[in-house]
């Protein structure tokens, strides 16, 4: 007879039923079981670059000398435009958050408005950071690679501002051929040249008095260390190649492992977005056909809903650390 009663309780517990761990159903136990292990991904992604930068510290870019853009509008206006992209992000949380509030009360008219009002914000974030993606590949100063792959920048001494290439490197006659498989050079490939070639940027430099190299390290007033124009000149003599813009290869900005941490983190968490949005228009279009209306609830919603603030949580920290400290 215990035996029996035993059974069935088991039988209660396993086989589901009105029992709900914490109150929860079963798919919202599942969402936390997704951002739970989502979160320690992420959290892997972002130890990893600390301990990058730590050891690299001396020679790491700084931010808010790489991330100075702003869509038509030329000048320097460093982070002004993360800061936009982090708001909207963050905003998009919050008509989020009023969605989820308006299905439990059952008004579908609020739940379409919010939810089309969170999508819209999340496209804006989507298509700024591929913006930002663009600009950080295209480059706008351009410098020169060393042979230890050590990054050299022009300054302009008079001002002390950021000199590019094309301010004062020289236009030589020299023949430059973008090599093609049609050539007959079977093992080596390329897209394209940069603007100038070494010799261009030497004889640029020579010309121009007031142009000086500014290295990566950075002093203890946490800025690059600019050099003479005699130090200038011998380093410029280990110059191997021309560098605009950045990839998993080169960058502009300094170690490349600040580009492939860019490209990967910040990747990644824009897939997560885009994932998002398409989430949210799929659920947004069964809240219009009146599908939750239906069922009686709005657990779709804030299923959606717990992913989308994971997201907006995981940014936050991306911001942080990758873009402020």
């Amino acid at each position: 007879m215990d035996s029996t009663v035993t059974t069935g309780v088991e039988e209660s517990v396993w086989g589901g039923g009105d029992n709900r761990p914490l109150g929860a159903s079963y798919g919202k136990m599942m969402m936390w079981f997704f951002i739970l292990s989502d979160a320690l991904t992420f959290s892997g992604f972002l130890a990893a670059y600390g301990f990058s930068r730590f050891k690299f510290i001396e020679t790491w870019p700084i931010a808010d000398e790489v991330f100075t853009h702003v869509p038509f509008f030329h000048g320097n206006y460093p982070m002004y435009y993360v800061a936009f992209m982090t708001f909207v992000l963050i905003m998009s949380s919050v008509t989020m958050v009023l969605a989820v509030d308006a299905g439990h009360r059952m008004k579908k008219n609020s739940v379409i408005w919010y939810m089309f009002l969170t999508i819209i914000g999340g496209a804006i974030f989507v298509g700024s950071q591929a913006w930002e993606w663009a600009t950080f590949i295209q480059g706008d100063y351009g410098a020169v690679e060393t042979k230890g792959g050590r990054i050299l920048q022009f300054v302009n001494a008079d001002t002390g501002e950021r000199a590019a290439l094309a301010d004062f490197a020289a236009t030589l006659p020299e023949e430059r051929t973008i090599h093609e498989n049609k050539n007959g050079i079977w093992f080596y490939s390329e897209g394209s040249l940069p603007t100038y070639s070494v010799n261009e940027v030497l004889e640029g430099f020579k010309a121009h008095s007031n142009i000086v190299v500014r290295t990566e390290t950075i002093n203890e007033e946490g800025e690059k260390v600019v050099l003479s124009r005699q130090e200038s000149l011998a380093k410029l003599k280990n110059a191997t190649q021309v560098v605009e813009g950045a990839n998993l290869i080169h960058n502009e900005y300094g170690s490349r492992l600040f580009a492939d941490f860019f490209f990967f983190i910040t990747g990644f968490h824009g897939f997560h977005v885009f994932s998002g949005v398409v989430f949210n228009l799929i659920i947004f279009f069964n809240v219009a056909l009146g599908t939750y209306e239906k069922r009686g609830h709005y657990e779709m919603v804030e299923k959606v809903g717990l992913y989308w603030h994971f997201v907006d949580l995981v940014w936050v920290f991306v911001f942080t650390f990758f873009y402020l400290v």
